[in-house]
């Protein structure tokens, strides 16, 4: 909204400054700043709000130290994650940007699963919340429409066989590109290193290309689920969903600045998105509005995110990771979501082999998700989270370090 009228005051009145709005730097800092504020100064107000309305969470007796304490504290906190993500985005992003619309679907489709489940866990007194299946329908519905958008839309396209010219006498730069609509996608550690979703298909003989989303929209699929998955199971203890997404999102962030900006994409060889860069205006805000949620959420805990948080976190991790063509170095970049990931699939599937083969069931872990692993250890929260956001850190180093290294 608010870089619309300075648009406008910009090209009719020639307002001094005005003009500042149109560089995605200024805007994205802005964002920043504002998320951060809204989420501290009004985070206190829902916060208050949610406790005289006894949304508070139900705590299951799992025999981990400091864990009975934390019943009565308010959940549903990711709506503050929310609100003060889509508030600066709305004001300060290009709003017919495909990808700033994709992501506010997604933050508003996301939102709605997780706060229906934590509406029935705290209101209908069910602890189950809302059934897994109907989670998963709501998960593939949104990967429908994210793969859908991203390979159909013409808007979505990528450019290749890029040129740039300096003209050094006029001070003026070049660009010679040929923009194409594409299912490629960039694969880590390689040099040449772009892989086509199309090519799993070229059996198929001529015309494969055309059948390219019959693999591109499942892939989207799995993404969008795993990934809010793995953010809901690592929202366990107090500051470490917030603190680890706010790590993964950021570096996300420099790779859409850099993807979508024709001059920092060449000189780094990596895939050049148009019109891409406009998502760093709500990775910053959503950046923000992560760490002024930190405020309330850090150990002890005034407020629980909830699966209106955990959810809609991750559901937006993929996205960006999708539409910047990076979704295959989630694992890297999101190394802390995998292991917790990893570890219940893990214990659950160890369990039941053993309890077939032996009678009883045996565990590789003392608990999981990883994070009650080390609880059960002894080791205190608080430090589980730092050590936990030290290893988020060095995931997030190494994988830009993957710009340079090929």
């Amino acid at each position: 909204m608010l870089y619309y009228i300075f648009q406008y005051l910009d090209k009719v009145f020639d307002i001094p400054g005005a003009g500042v709005f149109q560089y995605i730097t200024f805007r994205s800092a802005m964002a920043f700043i504002l998320s951060l504020l809204i989420a501290t100064i009004y985070g206190k107000k829902i916060i208050n709000f949610l406790r005289k309305q006894q949304v508070g969470e139900t705590v299951r007796e799992l025999g981990l130290e400091g864990q009975t304490q934390k019943a009565g504290t308010p959940t549903m906190g990711g709506i503050i994650i929310i609100l003060a993500t889509l508030i600066p985005v709305l004001l300060l992003a290009k709003l017919e940007n495909i990808y700033v619309i994709l992501l506010i679907v997604t933050t508003i489709w996301m939102g709605a699963i997780g706060f229906l489940d934590d509406y029935i866990k705290v209101f209908k007194k069910d602890k189950e919340g809302l059934k897994g299946r109907f989670k998963v329908i709501g998960q593939i519905g949104l990967g429908l429409i994210v793969g859908s958008v991203l390979y159909f839309n013409p808007g979505v396209t990528i450019k290749k066989d890029i040129s740039i010219e300096k003209d050094t006498i006029a001070n003026v730069v070049k660009t010679h590109s040929v923009e194409v609509k594409s299912t490629e996608t960039t694969i880590p550690f390689l040099k040449n290193n772009t892989f086509d979703y199309a090519e799993v298909l070229s059996f198929m003989g001529d015309g494969y290309e055309n059948w390219a989303w019959l693999i591109f929209i499942p892939v989207v699929i799995f993404i969008i689920t795993a990934v809010s998955n793995g953010a809901n199971l690592t929202d366990g203890i107090d500051g470490l969903a917030a603190g680890t997404s706010a790590i993964s999102v950021l570096t996300l962030g420099i790779f859409a600045f850099v993807s979508g900006n024709i001059i920092f994409s060449d000189y780094l060889h990596i895939m050049y998105i148009p019109n891409s860069g406009e998502m760093t205006v709500y990775i910053s805000a959503f950046v923000g509005a992560l760490v002024g949620f930190l405020w309330y959420n850090t150990y002890p805990a005034q407020v629980f995110m909830g699966d209106t948080g955990s959810l809609t976190i991750g559901g937006i991790i993929a996205v960006i990771a999708i539409a910047i063509r990076k979704e295959l170095l989630i694992p890297i970049i999101c190394g802390i979501f995998l292991a917790e990931n990893l570890s219940v699939v893990l214990q659950v599937a160890y369990f039941k082999y053993t309890k077939k083969k032996f009678g009883e069931g045996r565990r590789i872990f003392l608990m999981s998700p990883l994070h009650h692993h080390y609880q059960k250890k002894g080791f205190h929260e608080s430090k589980i989270v730092s050590r936990f956001w030290i290893v988020g850190i060095l995931l997030a180093i190494s994988s830009l370090v993957l710009l340079k290294l090929r």
